[in-house]
């Protein structure tokens, strides 16, 4: 140790942050003090009345800093802030976990959006959740489907709008907000609802729903209204689950922890009108020999303080506890400045809210227990890797409508191309395309590429077709800009494109020297394959036909006088080479155009 004690003297007795450093000038620790000097001075006693942490600590400190702040309040959130940047070694490390997943509306946006992530970011949005249990937030979502048209795509609306509506409008997923086909305040009374049913408010809305569905049954729109059906029994059934866990009533949070050795966990359960909403966790890592009181104070701070605005959004009147913090005084006037009113925290003795309590202490310890969750799975549904594929190659809308073509030629004869559309992550075979290329490029994939992407995207757009959200071509950036040319040559500019290369199974985007690298695992890419594999296998196949029928129409043609237009008639009414040689005399010459002498001519020719 290398602190001055004649400087430690000198410190001040007002409140304040004080900061640890090592020779390098690395962060040891970050602590906060009613009286910095005090605080301070404690550390320099004698060595045997320090634990072995602080034993430690102290023989590696080399600099002291400290920061005079105007109330113990303000300290409180300085720490928070410097432990977050810094991450000191000698601090009790909270990791969030991340596993669990959460429902984001993005109500900072003119025109809010409405997914699952898993991070909670200090931003603008509202957040509900974690989701232990895959179930429940799924339930709230299909009921969010059901009743409300909310815009998958990442538009910044309304300044940044495409040319045109993506699927999702065309098969009623969306009202196409993007291209003006509706007003902000009718998207915003959508959201208001949508944040009603993720608050547990059910019973505001089930009257509602339950109206619009006789309204639609009385004017024969009977689809609407068995949407509007399904929507009411995801309420009721959202409704039963919060009943179950209903308190008597109010608002507060109540704050658990559990620990192991060097290894601790945290939750805090939101309960919001009597409503057990959600459960937050954290995991305390190097826990040392802090006290209990330390772990919890340090839990409370990470919580409401170390994640910005975002966490002091919704604050309770009352915040539990199981055992009194030291700085309980400055953590209330903390929270009540930023609530507005009056937060205080309380550690219940009896009651319903000691028995909440319990409950917070169970659930931390299930957090300890189960260390690598298995609830956290979202599940490997269609849906779900089509946001996984947005996110992977940042696409402004969810692939929804996917083409991916191919080529296939052998030694540059009967040069084909395919194209295979996929709608909602499943094969649609309606829009499969094959074609043969009309230009001689022999063994030039990419002038045959650039050809087929251009002659699909000409005919879709002039048939009044829905465009594509996403084109892949199977290859690597040769393909990659032989589709953007044929693209831009066709006049169309707001379809995203990538390529998949077969070796590295690397995706290739517009404009990106570096490709992007896919885990194997990751659903986004089992997608990518499973397109570009199926646009192989149809291309390869109509190569094939193309091939037999040659191979046939040769064969025939050197029977003399069986031409193309006996060829065509031959292979119409047998099917195959095979069929005309198991074929009789007699069943031949009864083709119109053939007589018995020409049907014997052709049995003779083939082996018969």
């Amino acid at each position: 140790m290398s602190v001055d004690p004649e400087l430690v003297s000198k410190l001040t007795t007002k409140p304040g942050v004080y900061i640890f450093r090592d020779t390098g000038g690395r962060v040891l620790y970050v602590g906060k003090a009613k009286s910095l000097r005090t605080r301070v001075r404690s550390y320099f006693h004698r060595e045997a009345d320090l634990g072995a942490k602080n034993r430690k600590l102290v023989r590696e400190i080399e600099a002291l800093e400290t920061i005079v702040v105007g109330s113990e309040s303000e300290a409180l959130i300085l720490e928070a802030n410097l432990i977050k940047e810094h991450r000191p070694r000698f601090n009790i490390l909270l990791r969030d976990d991340k596993q669990y997943p959460y429902i984001k509306v993005t109500v900072g946006e003119p025109f809010p959006r409405v997914y699952v992530t898993r991070h909670v970011a200090n931003d603008q949005s509202r957040y509900f959740g974690p989701y232990t249990s895959v179930g429940p937030m799924r339930q709230a979502l299909e009921v969010v489907k059901h009743l409300h048209t909310v815009r998958s795509c990442r538009y910044d609306l309304p300044k940044d709008s495409p040319e045109r509506a993506c699927l999702d409008y065309h098969i009623g997923r969306c009202k196409a907000p993007c291209v003006g086909l509706q007003s902000e305040t009718d998207y915003g009374a959508m959201i208001v609802d949508i944040l009603k049913i993720l608050e547990g408010k059910t019973e505001e809305i089930r009257d509602t729903v339950e109206e619009r569905m006789e309204s639609a049954s009385a004017l024969l729109d009977f689809e609407r209204a068995a949407k509007l059906r399904d929507a009411l029994a995801g309420l009721d059934t959202l409704a039963r689950e919060q009943r179950v866990q209903r308190t008597k009533g109010g608002s507060f949070d109540i704050v658990g922890m559990a620990r192991d050795g060097e290894l601790g966990a945290g939750v805090v359960l939101k309960v919001r009108s009597g409503l057990l909403l959600s459960r937050d966790s954290l995991r305390f890592v190097r826990i040392f020999q802090e006290s209990d009181s330390d772990l919890l104070e340090s839990l409370i701070s990470r919580h409401y303080l170390g994640r910005g605005s975002s966490a002091l959004k919704d604050l309770p009147r009352e915040v539990l506890l199981p055992r009194n913090v030291p700085g309980s005084i400055a953590f209330s006037e903390v929270l009540s400045e930023s609530a507005g009113r009056k937060v205080e925290l309380r550690v219940p003795i009896r009651g319903e809210k000691r028995s909440l309590l319990e409950l917070a202490e169970q659930n931390a310890r299930q957090v300890l227990d189960d260390r690598v969750t298995t609830l956290a799975h979202i599940g490997d549904r269609a849906e779900d890797a089509l946001f996984s594929l947005q996110d992977a190659l940042d696409l402004k809308v969810v692939p929804r409508l996917m083409v991916c073509f191919d080529i296939s030629h052998i030694q540059g004869s009967e040069t084909v191309a395919s194209a295979v559309v996929f709608e909602n992550g499943e094969p649609k075979r309606a829009g499969y395309r094959h074609m043969r290329i009309k230009g001689e490029w022999g063994n030039d994939d990419f002038r045959s590429m650039k050809e087929a992407v251009e002659r699909y995207f000409r005919r879709q757009r002039d048939e009044g077709n829905p465009l594509a959200d996403l084109t892949v071509v199977d290859g690597g950036k040769a393909q990659l800009t032989a589709a953007v040319t044929a693209l831009d040559d066709a006049g169309i500019s707001d379809v995203s494109v990538a390529a998949l290369a077969k070796k590295q199974e690397e995706v290739f985007l517009p404009g990106q020297r570096e490709s992007v690298h896919l885990d194997r695992r990751n659903r986004a890419l089992h997608l990518l394959q499973r397109i570009r594999d199926e646009a192989h296998r149809f291309a390869l196949r109509y190569n094939r036909k193309l091939r037999s029928r040659r191979t046939i129409r040769s064969e025939l043609g050197e029977i003399p006088g069986i031409g193309p237009h006996r060829q065509t008639v031959l292979l119409r009414r047998f099917g195959s080479l095979q069929g005309v040689k198991e074929a009789s005399k007699e069943d031949i010459a009864r083709v119109p155009g053939f007589s018995e002498a020409l049907a014997s001519r052709i049995l003779t020719y083939l082996g018969r």
